[in-house]
């Protein structure tokens, strides 16, 4: 099941519970702000997750992933593979 557009696995996310977040894919605007590059990108293209689109991986995606202070490592972007193989 898809939970988000960039890979997070919401159900593992601590901000589910504290932020009432619902997963990317259920709300209009994000908690943390106005907006999400990568949730708008997704949202645009008609787009399920990242790993749907042509041009996966791009630098937005690869940013949001390594972020020092947010990223994960690249782990979103192996989900998103995950998720586009099934």
């Amino acid at each position: 099941m898809v939970e988000s557009r960039c890979g997070i696995l919401c159900n593992e996310c601590e901000y589910r519970e504290t932020m009432g977040c619902k997963g990317c894919v259920n709300i209009d605007k994000p908690f943390w702000g106005d907006s999400c590059t990568v949730k708008s990108c997704c949202e645009e293209k008609k787009k399920n997750h990242c790993g749907e689109c042509k041009d996966f991986v791009c630098s937005v995606l690869h940013s949001f992933a390594y972020d020092k202070e947010q990223g994960d490592n690249g782990l979103r972007i192996e989900q998103c593979k995950k998720w586009n193989e099934n």
